[in-house]
């Protein structure tokens, strides 16, 4: 593979998860302001699906691209700026695992409290504090990344 087909897939992916996360925050976050467990089961329903297909399919690829990408330039792989950005891209999937399941469940109480003509109940409001504050590591962590592999410091 090319070098260039390879730093295009590499930063195609880094702008999916990026953008991914930030949209999905975005929707959960305003879905949530509304209380409306109709609203926010529908809403919840789309950011899992696209989790699973945007997500997932760029967190697979990202260190298969970056490897590739290093071995072309002749980087090692412990290097500074690359094994930093390995040591945070397990701190993204350590925060961002167990938040796809939270939004399963957070999905699943909201369509639940809708069924039953209910308000949300206390675990889907305990889940959604532990969401978002999950979401802070995860998407610093990738803003992290994508400067490390923007200006590759010399550490």
């Amino acid at each position: 593979m090319s070098y260039e087909f390879l730093l295009y897939a590499h930063v195609i992916g880094a702008t999916v998860l990026l953008g991914t996360g930030a949209g999905i925050a975005f929707f959960m976050v305003m879905s949530h302001q509304s209380r409306d467990p109709r609203l926010i089961a529908h809403v919840a329903g789309i950011v899992v699906l696209a989790d699973m297909l945007f997500t997932a399919t760029a967190a697979v690829l990202q260190p298969i691209t970056g490897t590739l990408l290093a071995l072309h330039q002749g980087w090692r792989l412990s290097e500074g700026w690359i094994a930093l950005s390995l040591v945070l891209y397990l701190v993204v999937g350590a925060f961002w695992l167990p938040v796809v399941f939270m939004q399963i469940r957070m999905r699943n109480l909201a369509a639940q409290a809708r069924d039953q003509g209910t308000p949300l109940p206390p675990a889907y409001l305990r889940l959604f504090r532990w969401w978002f504050a999950f979401g802070f590591p995860a998407f610093g962590a990738v803003l992290a990344i994508v400067w490390l592999m923007l200006m590759k410091p010399d550490l």
